[in-house]
């Protein structure tokens, strides 16, 4: 989960962590996430500016991945974030999606 336009990591599961460590969380994505391609931040930036879902392929350790972002929203309609959702093309369970 990343909170404003600077996309600060305030939550990562544990497959996060496994995947970028646990010092990303407090950090801004493009300073923490330096793997993910700029396409990525694309799609975060994207997302948090219309507020609607978007999900996209890219490439991240030499294989494709699903990245899915989806807007956090404030009860008052207000769109304060994203959270997004990494799988791997390789993973069975993506495959038949």
């Amino acid at each position: 989960m990343c909170r404003g336009p600077g996309h600060i990591v305030v939550y990562g599961n544990p497959a996060f962590i496994a995947a970028f460590g646990a010092r990303a969380v407090g950090m801004p994505a493009r300073e923490s996430l330096l793997d993910l391609p700029p396409g990525a931040f694309a799609l975060l930036d994207t997302v948090l500016a219309r507020g609607k879902p978007l999900a996209r392929w890219i490439r991240l350790a030499g294989e494709d991945w699903r990245m899915t972002v989806v807007p956090r929203v404030d009860p008052a309609g207000e769109v304060y974030g994203v959270s997004f959702h990494l799988r791997a093309r390789s993973d069975a369970a993506a495959e038949s999606d």
